[in-house]
């Protein structure tokens, strides 16, 4: 069992270097150059701003909770603990770097020499204190610290994209397995079609994966993507290399006993919630491979969401009220996911449109897995690794290719958070020029 997967409160060397590749030190520093006034550690000055006055809304949460405690003070300043932390250690670094520049005035010669000897290992230090308050001021996910449901359905391709998509699922169980999380096959549900695949996979039309940890959304959040294959499939007689693809959602799984009213289905206002009035039942008989039971009984359940369309099957157990249970857990998952969607959509009108060429959705080919070349690409983070068959077994060079995609994700949300701050204090400023005229 792994311990809860949390966002760190730092950025480490590495994940710090990702983000200068990604170009969002670039960015700052053509905001920093851009700017009358120097900021801190080349911080656009929106970003300082909110750091500030978090620091400050932070400071008199602290003191109202010392006369009087309140859960939502209390929750809120947790929230925010994170951001007045990494602005301290931002503001005694520089302190630092000031003491150096001030002694490198000294007419004492040695001085002069210490101080410039400490003074490019300053300025890196202080250049990743920059970058890692920019990370904990951008929003957190409301759905990083729950599990997660990783689904995978065949893309175009055929036969051969039902067969990689079984090495996918497998490729996740073994991730989960080598990295201690808990995991469970909600849905497994093979294709009528049972030709062994390249590697001895079964073609399958649906799979889903729960992935039990608190946090697991967070960490897994990236494979959401269309997935691409290319190598020579089995039934091959030509030697000729195809292409195929699998699209893998990653939706929040919400908690069977949640205390968190936004987590709570019963709960109208929160994201899992779903009418049930709204909600088309029908009982089927479940169909594919599986022996005589398939056919016989009237154990499958098919949900439809009518409003929007969402169809949930699900067919896995014997049993009518399991399988009920389980379309009723993956209807409410996708339904609070497409609302998430929705919101982040109307988010994105308040964002510069040179962004939108960074966002990536459910269709966009994320990572291309080829055969011949033993190589995967991750496509978001520039990545290109070897050893696909380590990729495949959910060994350490998987784990690399997704930890390369959490700093990219982080990366975009940094540059985004700075578009919408930017975006906020231009309508600001523009209604505070409409005030001034109408007043003259």
């Amino acid at each position: 069992m792994s311990a809860t997967m949390l966002a760190a409160p730092w950025l480490c060397r590495s994940c710090a270097h990702s983000l200068r590749r990604s170009g969002v030190f670039v960015s700052l520093q053509l905001r920093k150059a851009s700017t009358a006034s120097q900021t801190l550690a080349g911080l656009p000055p929106v970003l300082l701003d909110r750091a500030r006055k978090l620091a400050a809304e932070h400071k008199q949460l602290t003191k109202q909770l010392e006369s009087e405690y309140e859960p939502t003070a209390a929750k809120r300043a947790g929230e925010i603990s994170k951001v007045v932390a990494a602005l301290q250690e931002l503001d005694r670094a520089k302190a630092a770097l000031d003491e150096l520049n001030g002694l490198l005035e000294s007419d004492d010669a040695e001085l002069r020499q210490l101080a410039n000897d400490d003074l490019d290992a300053t300025k890196k230090h202080l250049e990743t204190l920059g970058l890692n308050l920019s990370a904990t001021l951008t929003p957190k996910h409301p759905f990083a610290d729950m599990p997660c449901l990783i689904e995978l359905h065949p893309g175009p391709g055929g036969t051969e994209g039902r067969h990689f998509a079984d090495t996918l699922f497998r490729m996740y169980q073994k991730y989960c397995e080598n990295k201690g999380y808990s995991a469970r096959v909600i849905s497994y549900q093979e294709a009528e079609d049972r030709t062994p695949g390249l590697d001895g996979e079964v073609p399958i039309s649906e799979a889903v994966l729960e992935v039990t940890d608190p946090g697991a959304f967070a960490a897994f959040r990236g494979e959401a993507g269309m997935h691409r294959v290319q190598r020579i499939p089995a039934t091959e007689k030509q030697g000729r290399t195809h292409t195929s693809a699998v699209a893998v959602w990653v939706l929040p799984s919400f908690p069977e006993n949640s205390t968190d009213a936004e987590n709570d289905f019963n709960n109208p206002e929160s994201d899992f919630y779903v009418d049930p009035t709204e909600v088309k039942s029908e009982k089927m008989r479940a169909s594919g491979a599986g022996g005589q039971h398939v056919n016989k009984t009237e154990s499958a359940i098919r949900l439809t969401h009518i409003p929007t369309g969402i169809q949930v099957s699900m067919q896995d157990s014997r049993s009518q009220q399991q399988n009920r249970e389980r379309a009723w857990r993956l209807l409410r998952s996708r339904i609070a996911s497409l609302r998430r969607e929705q919101r982040e959509a109307q988010a994105k009108d308040l964002r510069d449109s040179v962004l939108s060429q960074s966002q990536m959705s459910r269709g966009d080919k994320i990572r291309t897995y080829n055969y011949q070349q033993d190589r995967c690409t991750d496509h978001r983070s520039g990545l290109d690794v070897h050893n696909l068959p380590n990729v495949l077994q959910g060994g350490e060079v998987l784990d690399k290719v997704i930890n390369s995609v959490q700093s990219w994700l982080t990366a975009m949300d940094i540059r985004n958070l700075i578009a919408q701050e930017e975006a906020q204090a231009r309508a600001a400023a523009g209604g505070s020029d409409k005030k001034k005229k109408g007043g003259k």
